[in-house]
């Protein structure tokens, strides 16, 4: 992955770090911090000039 070549160590750790919190946080407080969690990710993304349009995953269950 291309960011993952422009990250350093530290950087990768610290990533990492965060999203094995935010998992955490997830299992506890459930649906609720799964829509913050994707509203600071849709601004990250944007804010990098990233349309989230293109990774919405369609809510219809197959």
């Amino acid at each position: 992955m291309e960011v993952m070549q422009d990250m350093n160590e530290k950087e990768m750790r610290k990533a990492a770090i965060e999203k094995y919190i935010n998992i955490q946080r997830i299992k506890k407080h459930g649906q609720e911090e799964v829509e913050y969690q994707e509203k600071i990710a849709k601004a990250e993304l944007q804010m990098l000039g990233i349309s989230t349009e293109e990774l919405e995953m369609d809510s219809e269950v197959n």
